[in-house]
């Protein structure tokens, strides 16, 4: 039978050997010596293989033969409401019979106690097979997730740690309802006139005088927005400065809003469902628009913390992009495979053609690197929410050792904060290009609807753009970047020093190629607050010597003096994750030499797209920036 994990010999790797499950399980299991939990790390490790296995069976048998058609009926929006055709509701019936929904829930809430890892780890085999169905799967076990954890922040729940179990969590009726397969959520954020400028948000929440909170207001582009449940950012206190077009988000609080009642009666809606999108690609994914009216809602933590919050979601989010992006490329690496095999030109199939046979090499090795970088990602995920779930509720007696967890924790989150940005711009334009190179070697025939790669490529649009578009995430990575150099310029030097002489005296080749890489990042980096520096230190003329160094070493406004960064931002994001992809894979040929040979070929396609994003960023964009800096002259009347 087909199974698409077991014919993955790259993904397999990671959870057979790649992956260090000692400290996992320890966080997870062992750690907390759990009343009904595993003994082993082995014991573990082969029960979440057992999922992963019986999860890409699945996925091989009865999503992937179903995709076109899928793809074809979409979803259906009929009396308000959004309903799904036979084949996509038989998914989702066989999902909820695999129970695998609540899957990495403690025990006590319905779930096994999974790591969130096996959760990622399917969330790229749905992604292989059809990329809508992986989407409303997410909404899943990610907005169950998401209540624990909020709930935790917060402090409404309580923990036995005699039991070591939770026997109280504000949510947990909402929870347990997941779990089952009988409700899902969602994340509404978007809205009319405000993307990713959420400071002009203006769906508004009202509490009265009882202390309950109504909302009001309409969202758009919402995920899944068919859900029960949604986490809604709504403003409850007034922007502090109209002209500061970054003010206001200390004004954003979250809510917990049920949109519906279903009872022997029917369906009673809260938030009514006023339209569902036609879009480009992923069909069968509900993407709506709804509408708030005084709905019942429930404050999330404190007044103002609506931005933090959503923060927190959305960096889990664009972790799980980042695996659905591999999975489309997967998608797209064995379509253009499979098709180049059988297709015969000039007197031999056309994969034994030297370009199409550097295509396909190229997105296999692209692939292995996308996904070295993933896997970093939800390690680190893993460990920084399971330490500090332990810190919470069960923390050493010793204060020696509390220290050593609180600083692991902050190791975890620095390492996931960086790397998170890198994974989700890289990941999702890959898919984008893969996809459009599916097409090209399927020739004429992929432009048609009789093969899948035109599908591929219609899903594979909307990876750069949701849960952060790619200038987002750029602009993330490269701020955090910037920031941290000037908080620690010291650090900065001496970590560049250190790449420079690994770069001559590494212990072998692949050391020292991996170091030149380093190298070009760094210097980019150095080249552009240098440009920055210069930038400021001019802006200051006629400022006195005290407030001039003050400023130069402290006050950095990243929207005033940040627009050379700004323009370079996507190059610069590129550049630090194949710097990153390059470091992860040496560190595994390191720990398993069969991994020489996957860092050997990721060096061939790294380094000189490595040389020409840093050629750029030392040479373009001087006359761009001197054109934006002109004033803008008022257009005359027509």
């Amino acid at each position: 039978m087909a199974n698409f994990f077991s014919d993955n010999q790259d993904l397999r790797w990671y959870l057979e050997k790649g992956i260090d499950w000692d400290p996992i399980v320890d966080a997870c299991e062992l750690g907390l010596k759990l009343p009904d939990g595993f003994r082993s790390v082995e014991e573990a490790r082969e029960f979440y293989l057992d999922i992963v296995m019986m999860f890409g069976e699945f996925v091989a048998e009865e999503v992937a033969p179903h995709a076109a058609e899928i793809d074809r009926e979409g979803v259906i929006f009929e009396d308000g409401e959004a309903k799904f055709p036979p084949h996509l509701a038989a998914i989702f019936e066989t999902m909820r019979e695999l129970d695998v929904h609540g899957m990495c829930l403690p025990r006590e809430l319905g779930g096994v106690n999974a790591p969130v890892i096996l959760y990622s780890v399917h969330n790229e085999l749905l992604g292989r097979a059809e990329q809508a169905v992986m989407t409303h799967y997410s909404f899943h076990a990610g907005t169950a997730l998401a209540m624990l954890l909020l709930s935790i922040d917060e402090g409404t729940t309580e923990f036995d740690r005699e039991k070591m179990a939770i026997t109280r969590t504000r949510f947990a009726e909402q929870i347990e309802e997941i779990a089952r397969g009988d409700a899902w959520g969602c994340m509404d954020i978007t809205e009319p006139d405000a993307g990713s400028d959420m400071a002009a948000l203006r769906a508004s929440g009202e509490q009265g005088a009882d202390g309950s909170w109504t909302l009001t207001g309409q969202k758009i582009f919402v995920t899944s927005g068919h859900g029960k449940y949604h986490f809604v950012i709504a403003r409850t206190e007034a922007r502090t400065d109209a002209d500061d077009a970054f003010a206001g988000l200390e004004g954003l609080s979250m809510f917990l809003v049920k949109a519906y009642d279903d009872t022997d009666g029917g369906r009673t809606r809260h938030a009514k469902l006023d339209r569902l999108e036609e879009k480009l690609g992923h069909h069968a994914s509900v993407t709506a628009s709804l509408s708030f009216d005084k709905t019942p809602a429930l404050l999330v933590g404190e007044r103002g913390e609506g931005f933090k919050h959503m923060l927190t979601l959305m960096n889990g989010a664009r972790v799980s992009v980042g695996f659905e992006s591999i999975g489309l490329c997967e998608a797209a690496f064995r379509t253009a495979r499979a098709y180049a095999a059988e297709r015969r030109s000039m007197g031999k199939t056309i994969d034994r053609h030297e370009m199409i046979a550097d295509y396909l090499d190229e997105m296999r090795t692209d692939i292995q690197g996308l996904r070295a970088l993933a896997m970093y990602c939800a390690v680190h995920q893993e460990l920084a929410d399971k330490e500090r779930l332990r810190l919470l509720f069960d923390p050493p007696a010793d204060e020696l050792e509390r220290k050593r967890l609180e600083r692991r924790i902050k190791a975890h989150k620095r390492r996931l904060r960086r790397a998170t940005p890198l994974l989700k711009y890289l990941a999702a334009e890959r898919s984008v290009e893969m996809a459009r190179r599916c097409i090209q070697i399927h020739g004429g025939n992929g432009y048609t609807i009789d093969y899948p790669a035109e599908k591929l490529l219609r899903d594979s649009l909307v990876l750069p753009i949701y849960e952060g578009t790619s200038q987002i995430q750029a602009l993330m990575a490269t701020r955090d970047t910037l920031n941290g150099i000037l908080k620690n310029p010291q650090a900065f030097v001496r970590l560049r020093a250190q790449a420079q002489w690994r770069s001559v005296s590494g212990r072998d080749a692949l050391e020292r190629r991996v170091a030149r890489v380093q190298t070009l990042s760094f210097g980019a980096q150095q080249h552009l607050m240098t440009r920055l520096a210069g930038k400021k230190f001019r802006s200051l003329q006629g400022t006195p010597l005290a407030a001039r160094t003050k400023a130069m070493l402290k006050d950095w406004d990243p929207k005033r003096d940040f627009a050379p960064a700004q323009l370079h931002a996507e190059r610069l994001t590129a550049l630090m994750a194949e710097a990153a992809i390059c470091r992860i894979l040496l560190d595994q040929a390191r720990k398993h030499p069969e991994r020489q040979e996957v860092l050997e070929r990721y060096l061939e396609r790294a380094e000189p797209r490595c040389r020409f994003f840093a050629d750029q960023i030392h040479t373009t964009g001087a006359r761009l920036l001197e054109e934006l800096a002109e004033p803008v002259e008022e257009a005359s009347a027509l």
